[in-house]
């Protein structure tokens, strides 16, 4: 339909081709997930992201303009459940989102996080991420 809103109908054919090899070569460059995530599950999935966000910002927030609040950057290495691939990359991104905790680097068994305060129970809350996605995902 794009196809031809944008250049008219007269070039449906051509239209038809460009899609199927473009759909051809994305799932021969990437197959179909195996986990898939489990439609009754993403709201509840959404809202403990958002709430996290706004926890994490928060605290963020207190810690930058507070003094006498310490902060403890570091680095956590945390041992991921999912193996490489489209799960754990969607893992990596989501707790990359919240407040506190950036993805640095991955090995083949685990992801290292640089952290704005190390003394925080870190690794807790990455497992307690992992779960929640677990969940998504229907594991």
């Amino acid at each position: 339909m794009l196809w031809g809103i944008l250049i008219g109908p007269e070039h449906r054919l051509v239209g038809l081709a460009v899609a199927a090899a473009a759909t051809a070569a994305s799932l021969r460059l990437l197959p179909p997930a195996r986990h898939r995530p489990r439609v009754e599950r993403v709201p509840a999935f959404v809202l403990r992201f958002a709430w996290q966000s706004v926890v994490g910002g928060w605290d963020v927030a207190r810690r930058a303009f507070d003094p006498h609040l310490t902060i403890r950057p570091g680095f956590v290495r945390y041992p991921v459940g999912f193996p490489p691939g489209p799960a754990r990359n969607v893992f990596t991104v989501v707790t990359g989102l919240v407040p506190g905790t950036v993805p640095a680097d991955e090995d083949g068994e685990s992801v290292t996080y640089h952290c704005l305060d190390v003394s925080q129970p870190v690794a807790a809350q990455l497992a307690a991420e992992e779960a929640a996605l677990a969940r998504l995902f229907g594991s």
